[in-house]
């Protein structure tokens, strides 16, 4: 009997543990900017799943998603408690497959690594399934502000979010080596030297990954034959009329506060208060009328671009020319005297948010599916466009989480990144800024300074390093100038794509499978069950 309340005492033990690190893990994003706090976060979690069953990983891994994940996207309570419950609930399965991997893999000589890959497993499901995935609250976006960052520029967010979870299972490792000698369970034995040197090994290990960052950080563009330019550029950012789902109001306000903060900035070029800019970006959304069908919002847009007199990415929605029954969400260049020329359909619609998934059976379920009552279509290219001297590589809103979106539009000849975005829904709840940190990292990740332009904000000037050298904060009008570099050069993590990802997910993959077989097989010749947890020895526990 006591050893069974002992045994219940450590699993509640576990679950708390898991909750608390799980916290720890939302307060290290935005708007807690706590980044240091992700890898204690990945130790503790990683402690309580050494070495469990397959059950007892899967309850601490969703304990651990729950209090990750409901802080964190919190902001979908706007839309709905019922929205906010489903899409947590979504990525809590992914985090829970990922506690299981790693549950797994800490049986295996060099386990730290297998473990850190396995991280690289469950995020690169995540971010594809369901209905093309849901990339937020990677590891990798909560270190905008990290050393670790920088390491974005060889293999991209995985590479960031493989270092996290590395750094996490070291510091698990040598926290175990080491738990005998912090009066740890006497059932581990002391510490022996063998155990000591390994100990020191892990956290040697963990600090020449903060010193590779470091390293990395001198060169976040690694040499390539390119060409660099100055060019000034402007954001406009009109505002809207509320913060909420009822951010619209009419929604030729919104069209309206652009077009008079585009002649407000006109007017001070005109006055010397400002330079000209030779092009400006308009957010996501700034026309929810299709300017293409209706001459008069055509005529207004073009009398604040021959205002300004430079073209003006415009964010717009359109019907789709392929499918009238369907609308694409653009930017489109609109030159001064000319009008529209080229634009970009966003190639990564929201599910639920911008196209509803079984249609004919959910809207008779949920009537908040009525606000959206023509499915967005996905665009089929890269956002590559000109802007009078500049090529930008054009991303909307959500897809700046999508690793290939942004990708493609930087190796397709993207010289600038532009992210044209409406958050007014999300207002006052901490999501434009968890937005900005991914972008801030994608400003690293390619090697590019990055505009964005947001209705209400929060709009900004980025850096190659991922500093945010100006900024429109949120429900003000406004516009920001600035010049910035262009660039042909492509970092490390252009020129090799999704391999270092996919490097790492196979590893992953491998690593569990071959602990599964491995479990099995002995399990067999013993007898004992395969899916009971253990308590380790001293002589066990091996970071090989």
């Amino acid at each position: 009997m006591a050893v069974s309340a002992r045994a219940g005492a450590v699993g509640a033990l576990r679950l708390v543990c898991s909750a608390i690190a799980g916290l720890g893990l939302a307060w290290a994003f935005p708007p807690h900017n706590s980044y240091w706090l992700a890898v204690p976060s990945i130790a503790v979690f990683t402690l309580c799943l050494w070495r469990r069953g397959a059950w007892g990983a899967a309850l601490i891994a969703a304990v651990y998603g729950a209090a990750f994940f409901l802080p964190l996207i919190s902001w979908m309570r706007v839309v709905g408690d019922d929205a906010w419950v489903m899409l947590s609930l979504i990525c809590v399965f992914w985090v829970v497959l990922t506690g299981v991997m790693v549950a797994l893999v800490t049986r295996l000589p060099l386990w730290p690594l297998w473990a850190a890959c396995c991280w690289n497993v469950g995020e690169y499901l995540r971010d594809h399934i369901p209905w093309g995935g849901f990339a937020w609250g990677r590891l990798a976006f909560s270190q905008a502000d990290s050393p670790l960052v920088f390491l974005s520029t060889v293999g991209g967010a995985p590479l960031v979010t493989f270092s996290v979870a590395l750094l996490g299972a070291l510091l698990a490792a040598a926290t175990l080596r080491l738990w005998p000698a912090l009066g740890g369970s006497p059932r581990w034995g002391q510490l022996p030297e063998r155990s000591a040197r390994r100990a020191a090994g892990a956290l040697v290990l963990a600090a020449g990954v903060v010193l590779a960052a470091l390293a990395t950080s001198g060169v976040s563009v690694l040499p390539q034959p390119g060409s660099e330019s100055s060019v000034t550029a402007a954001v406009v950012q009109g505002n809207v009329p509320r913060a909420g789902l009822g951010f619209l109001g009419n929604p030729r306000d919104v069209l309206d506060n652009h077009i008079r903060a585009t002649k407000q900035l006109a007017a001070d070029v005109a006055a010397g208060l400002e330079p000209a800019p030779e092009f400006v970006v308009w957010p996501e959304n700034t026309s929810d009328f299709d300017p293409y069908a209706n001459p008069v919002i055509a005529a207004d847009i073009q009398s604040a671009v021959d205002a300004i007199g430079a073209p003006v990415l415009v964010g717009a929605v359109m019907t789709n020319p392929a499918d009238s029954t369907t609308v694409l969400n653009v930017g489109i260049v609109w030159n001064p005297g000319s009008g529209p020329a080229q634009r970009y359909a966003k190639r990564h619609p929201v599910p639920f948010g911008e196209y509803i998934p079984f249609r004919d059976v959910l809207s008779k379920l949920i009537d908040r599916f009525a606000l959206i009552p023509r499915d967005f279509a996905a665009g089929d290219t890269p956002g590559v466009l000109t802007l009078g001297p500049a090529t930008v590589g054009d991303v909307i809103c959500f897809e700046v989480a999508d690793d290939q979106v942004v990708r493609d539009a930087i190796t397709g000849g993207g010289r600038l990144l532009v992210v044209q975005t409406n958050n007014a829904t999300y207002g006052y709840t901490g999501q434009p800024e968890q937005q900005l940190a991914i972008t801030r990292l994608r400003s690293v990740e390619h090697g590019r300074a990055t505009l964005v332009a947001a209705t209400s904000g929060v709009s900004a000037i980025i850096s190659t390093r991922g500093q945010v050298t100006d900024l429109l904060p949120e429900f003000v009008a406004g516009s920001l100038v600035a010049s910035v570099t262009q660039t042909d050069s492509l970092t490390m993590s252009d020129r090799l794509g999704e391999r270092p990802e996919l490097t790492l997910v196979a590893l992953g993959l491998l690593a569990a499978l071959f602990a599964l077989m491995r479990r099995r097989l002995g399990s067999s010749s013993t007898g004992r069950p395969a899916g009971r947890g253990t308590s380790p020895t001293a002589q066990e526990i091996d970071v090989r």
